[in-house]
């Protein structure tokens, strides 16, 4: 299940806004009702459940996404330890090291 976070971000971004921490928070209360949407300022209306919830499969989608960006990013060697094996080994070598780690982490 999508969080509410990336649901409201797509929304927004739908309706040409970006995320604005001033104009959004996030709230849960610990209290069993999970994670809503505590104050809303933008110049569209505050989405409802239902319009939240047509995002849940395109959230799932960047969510899964942003996993495999993430492990990524951690598996790459350093940007110095790339460019050595640029310098040293060349361009087609530093592609191999760096499709290892995109075949590891598919799209």
């Amino acid at each position: 299940m999508a969080s509410l976070y990336t649901k409201t971000k797509l929304f927004l971004e739908a309706n040409s806004k970006t995320w604005d921490d001033t104009k959004v928070s996030l709230q849960d209360n610990s209290d069993g009702n999970g994670v809503f949407i505590a104050s809303w300022s933008y110049d569209i209306a505050k989405p409802t459940t239902e319009q939240l919830a047509s995002y849940e499969t395109a959230s799932d989608t960047e969510e899964a996404l942003q996993v495999v960006l993430n492990n990524r990013a951690n598996d790459y060697p350093s940007i110095k330890d790339q460019l050595d094996k640029i310098y040293h080994s060349g361009i087609e070598e530093w592609k191999k090291v760096i499709k290892t780690t995109k075949d590891k982490y598919p799209k």
